[in-house]
C-alpha cells in the first residue's frame, strides 16, 4: 500500500483515480483549494498561489500531478495562473519529491502537444515546434521537460491524454458540448465534410491506465487513448440517432487535420481501453442541463 498524493483530485480524472486507489487500500491526500468530505485526506493548497513545499505531507511515495489551470481558455489575461499550476507547482512538486524521497511522480500532460496530423501520433513523433505551440500547450510541454529532467533521481512517467470523457464532466468539453449541441439544435462546425478524427478516452478507462503505472518500473510516455477513431461528423450522428434528432452542421472549407493518439504502448504496458463511447450515451444525458 502506498502513500498517494493526487493534484486536480476534484477534476473528472482526479475524482475517479481517488475512488479507484481508495478501492485497493492507498492512502490517498488530495490537493484541493477547499476541505472536503471525500474518502482522501485533503491539502488545502491553491496551486495557483505562491505555495510553499513545506505544506505538503512529508510521507508521500507516489505523486499524480493531474491538476490544471481552469483559465487555460483565456490567454493573454488567464497566462499567470496557467503558469503558476502548469509549470511553477509542477517544479515545485518535482523538487519536493527530490526532498523527500518520493518514488514515482506521474505527469499528465495532453496530446495536444503534437498538434494535427493525418496519422496516428506515437509517442517519439516530435512535438509542435515551441513557437507554434501557444501558451497554454507551451506550458504543458514545459511540465513535461521540467518532469525529464528528474528521471535520474525518481521514476518519471508521462501521460498524454486524448480527449477524456465521462460522467459529470464539465458540459464545455469536447464530448459533451458536441451531445448538448446536438440535442438543442446548435450548429456543430465541421472542417470538410466530416471534420477532424479523433480517439477520445473514457475516465473509468483512463484512470484504469493510471492505476497501472503503479506496477511500471520504467521511465516513459504514454499516449493515453480510447479503442475507436470517430470523425466529429460520426461522434454527432450517433448522438443524434440516439437523441431522435438531426444534428445542425456547419462546414467550412479546408483538409481537416487529425488529433489521434497511438496507444499501442498503453496497451501492451499498462491497459487496454474498453469502454466505446456508445455505451456512455445514457450518463451524457442524464448529466445534460438541457
Amino acid at each position: 500500500m502506498a502513500n498517494i498524493l493526487i493534484t486536480g483530485i476534484t477534476g473528472l480524472l482526479g475524482s475517479h483515480l481517488s475512488e479507484e486507489l481508495f478501492k485497493f487500500g492507498h492512502h490517498v491526500y488530495g490537493v484541493t483549494r477547499s476541505i472536503s468530505k471525500a474518502s482522501y485526506e485533503t491539502v488545502n493548497i491553491d496551486l495557483s498561489t505562491d505555495w510553499k513545499i513545506s505544506e505538503l505531507p512529508a510521507n508521500i511515495d507516489v505523486i499524480y500531478h493531474l491538476a490544471q489551470s481552469d483559465k487555460f481558455r483565456d490567454f493573454p489575461s488567464g497566462a499567470p495562473d496557467v503558469f503558476q499550476v502548469n509549470v511553477n507547482s509542477t517544479a515545485k512538486l518535482l523538487n519536493y519529491c527530490r526532498q523527500s524521497g518520493v518514488k514515482k511522480f506521474i505527469y499528465a500532460s495532453t496530446g495536444g502537444v503534437y498538434g494535427n496530423g493525418n496519422k496516428p501520433f506515437e509517442e517519439d513523433t516530435p512535438i509542435v515546434p515551441i513557437g507554434e505551440l501557444g501558451f497554454y500547450l507551451g506550458s504543458k510541454a514545459c511540465g513535461e521537460i521540467l518532469a525529464h529532467s528528474y528521471a535520474s533521481e525518481f521514476q518519471v512517467i508521462i501521460v498524454r491524454p486524448f480527449f477524456i470523457y465521462g460522467k459529470d464532466q464539465n458540459r464545455s468539453m469536447l464530448i459533451p458540448r458536441l451531445f448538448d449541441n446536438v440535442a438543442s439544435g446548435k450548429p456543430i462546425h465541421l472542417i470538410g465534410e466530416k471534420g477532424i478524427r479523433i480517439n477520445p478516452i473514457h475516465v473509468d478507462d483512463a484512470v484504469k491506465v493510471l492505476s497501472a503505472t503503479l506496477k511500471s518500473s520504467s521511465t516513459l510516455t504514454y499516449n493515453m487513448g480510447g479503442p475507436d477513431i470517430f470523425s466529429i461528423r460520426q461522434i454527432c450522428d450517433l448522438f443524434g440517432e440516439h437523441l431522435g434528432k438531426e444534428p445542425y452542421f456547419k462546414h467550412f472549407a479546408g483538409s481537416p487535420m487529425d488529433i489521434i493518439g497511438d496507444i499501442s504502448l498503453m496497451s501492451e504496458k499498462l491497459y487496454k481501453p474498453k469502454i466505446k463511447l456508445s455505451e456512455t450515451f445514457l450518463d451524457l444525458e442524464k448529466n445534460s442541463s438541457l
